[in-house]
């Protein structure tokens, strides 16, 4: 199996909503996507939800690492899921044939719309782990 790395950013607002994408195939996840070759998980995280909200981000801390293996492509994935702060930037769709609808929705519909995320979304901002990347 092909190890892929994946990133996705945690982002609330301050009337407790999070910001969701819907893709092109129907399904709707946080910001992010594939972290490329010679890119740090902090570098894709930044390039990926550039891409997919037009919004500048900043790490902050780790909120939760899931891992599955998806046989039918042959694919072992490792997801990422790091705490944000916005620090620039207005919501756009910049490549709408990828992503086809961007909204700040309540805690309760990111859950409902994500039930991959097992426990539920709001689980991810109780706590950060510390994430550094060494040279």
């Amino acid at each position: 199996m092909k190890r892929l790395d994946v990133v996705y950013a945690l982002i609330r607002n301050q009337n407790d909503e999070v910001l969701v994408v819907e893709n092109e195939n129907s399904r709707w996840s946080l910001p992010g996507g594939a972290v490329e070759e010679g890119e740090t998980l902090e570098q894709a995280l930044i390039r990926e939800v550039y891409e997919e909200t037009a919004l500048h981000v900043e790490r902050k801390g780790l909120a939760a690492v899931h891992e599955t293996k998806f046989h039918e492509s042959g694919h072992h994935c490792v997801f990422f899921t790091f705490q944000v702060e916005v620090v620039g930037g207005t919501i756009e769709r910049l490549y709408p044939e990828e992503i086809t609808k961007i909204e700040w929705v309540p805690t309760e519909v990111a859950s409902e719309r994500m039930p991959y995320l097992t426990n539920g979304i709001e689980p991810l901002f109780d706590h950060q782990v510390t994430y550094t990347y060494q040279k």
